[in-house]
């Protein structure tokens, strides 16, 4: 049940008539239809075994490959991949709880294949946890629930729901507690589910509710402590956030895909498209893009496992900035693209404007850009360069990101709420003094360490501007989420000068030949940073060219079977123009 094991399954399936064909899963979009078939097939090969710890009779060891597993189904079926993937979030904080009764049981049902759903939101609460209104209330030995939970994925398909309830009137802190609910467990007419929601993308998934009225819970649905729902619900999220970026990479994978093909068969005033420089940086853009949110992503996951103290920071980082990169992306793929990206019956395109409704939600999932990033301004000025300790050698993101470590089991007993520093930024000005040491003396590994330095001095100026900042509590201003967001940037960047370091094997490819990846990705950042670094062009230029001449060579860094096409959407056959 290996990576390539799933991807050689999922080319089956995308045949003429399969789970996976184009052609059915935009039938279940267009109907707003769950696709059975596809979570079925999914199912039958195992993927339920994945979102258990093996601690708990499942698959489960590395998020690194979790990662891998989701962002392969994604990159064929965003709506797929959501609807089936909600399960891994519906079970997360009775793997963190470490609670074997609640666990064992919840892990049972998941590797009987039975969809779980995570009921946090609420009809006028939003991302405000603390505005949460269902309650919860001791009746005997168990509990009495009531209110509603919505918008909730799989809210009605599953009979499984975690959800965090109110236990205390006055609420606060330590007035939530987390319980998990069986539907079929409780008395008729007491749990009622809440009509599926019409949206914009996703638009097959289980997008509904539930209201209990006086719904009686046991004793043994308690997950975690009375009172630590919301530590529990915030340690939990750190955790889902990095593997919600997945859906990102699988959707920058599809996208991607589209695009190659659109270079190969597309002329333009008598000129191969991919001829013309404009749509060579654009496209070289757009996988400059793809190479630094996996970075990124890449670089949280291993994080889990090697520093999930700092994972507060991390995730929420990882969370904010790669859906939005790869929602740039996917702009700039459809202006290439033009009517291709947005016309639905166009032979081998259609799926692009779904893949985009699709991709819109996943910046919302598990806090939104927002709420993850005004969670960073709130701490940056204890994050600042030189404030905290630097991390020993073993906790360097070099050490843990080379391709041979392997990964500790996850210890989730190490979560923290506030992360004692960032590894990953905290090497930055190591990892450009390495660089510059080691890349040579050509033309582009000088411009390499040019663009390293320009991102050191500008993580410099970052540290400079959080000097006069404190902590406050409330909404962060304005100025604060600007800073917020050039942090992002600068761990970007630190995360692309990592893998570098620590992958030789990337310096050889396709891609990696004179850094050109790290270049495009450090480009990418300094522009990011209101820069306008001079190699920007010409390194876009390059990946572009690349792009539309070495068809056979997947868009990544990190594995050679990722798909660099996918199926066809055969709904409407015409010619290419």
């Amino acid at each position: 049940m290996s990576t390539a094991d799933l991807e050689a399954r999922l080319a089956e399936w995308s045949r003429p008539a399969g789970p996976f064909d184009p052609a059915v899963l935009t039938a279940h979009d267009e109907a707003e239809s769950f696709p059975a078939e596809a979570c079925a097939a999914l199912d039958a090969w195992g993927l339920p075994e994945h979102y258990v710890p093996v601690r708990y009779g499942g698959r489960q060891d590395r998020l690194d490959e979790f990662l891998a597993v989701l962002r392969r189904i994604a990159a064929r079926d965003l709506t797929v991949a959501v609807a089936h993937g909600k399960t891994f979030l519906g079970g997360v904080c009775a793997w963190v709880a470490r609670e074997d009764g609640p666990a064992d049981l919840l892990a049972r049902h998941i590797l009987a294949g039975e969809p779980v759903a995570w009921g946090l939101t609420e009809p006028d609460g939003g991302s405000d946890l603390l505005a949460g209104s269902l309650t919860a209330t001791r009746h005997g030995s168990g509990w009495h629930l009531s209110g509603r939970k919505w918008p909730v994925n799989n809210a009605t398909r599953g009979n499984l729901l975690c959800v965090l309830a109110r236990t205390d009137p006055e609420g606060g802190p330590r007035g939530f507690t987390v319980f998990l609910i069986d539907k079929r467990a409780t008395a008729a007419g007491t749990v009622r589910p809440l009509p599926k929601m019409p949206t914009h993308g996703i638009r097959g998934a289980d997008i509904s509710g539930v209201e209990f009225h006086e719904a009686r819970v046991p004793a043994h649905a308690l997950v975690g402590t009375v009172g630590g729902g919301l530590e529990l619900v915030l340690r939990s999220l750190q955790l889902t956030r990095i593997v919600c970026v997945s859906l990102s990479l699988g959707a920058g994978d599809h996208a991607l895909g589209l695009l190659r093909r659109f270079l190969s068969e597309r002329r333009l005033y008598g000129r191969d498209l991919a001829t013309l420089p404009h749509v060579r940086v654009t496209a070289g853009r757009a996988v400059a893009r793809q190479f630094l949110a996996e970075a990124v992503a890449h670089t949280a996951a291993r994080a889990a496992h090697q520093v999930p103290e700092e994972l507060s920071v991390v995730s929420a980082v990882a969370k904010a900035f790669v859906p939005t990169l790869v929602q740039g992306q996917l702009r700039l793929i459809g202006d290439l693209l033009g009517a291709r990206g947005f016309l639905t019956g166009v032979e081998g395109y259609g799926g692009f404007a779904k893949l985009e409704r699709d991709h819109q939600v996943v910046p919302l999932f598990d806090g939104s850009t927002w709420v993850n990033r005004a969670g960073l301004a709130g701490v940056l000025p204890l994050l600042r360069p030189g404030r905290r300790a630097t991390a020993s050698v073993s906790a360097s993101p070099v050490h843990w990101l080379r391709e041979e470590h392997r990964p500790a089991s996850l210890d989730v007993r190490r979560l923290r709420l506030l992360a004692p520093r960032d590894s990953v930024l905290g090497a930055l000005p190591t990892l450009v003094a390495e660089l510059a040491e080691q890349e040579g003396t050509s033309s582009t590994a000088a411009e390499t360490a040019s663009l390293a330095r320009a991102l050191l001095s500008a993580y410099e100026r970052l540290g400079a501007d959080l000097e006069g900042v404190r902590p406050t509590g409330g909404a962060p201003s304005t100025a604060a989420m600007r800073l917020a967001e050039r942090y992002e940037w600068c761990f970007a960047g630190a995360a692309a000068l990592a893998l570098h370091r620590a992958r030789p094997r990337l310096h050889d490819g396709l891609w990696g030949q004179d850094g050109l990846w790290l270049r495009g990705c450090l480009a990418l950042v300094l522009e990011g940073l209101g820069s306008s670094p001079t190699a920007a062009t010409q390194a876009y230029d390059r990946i572009g060219t690349l792009l539309s001449s070495a068809p056979g060579v997947p868009v990544s860094m990190l594995d050679d079977t990722v798909p660099d096409e996918p199926a066809r959407d055969r709904s409407v056959e015409v010619p290419a123009a």
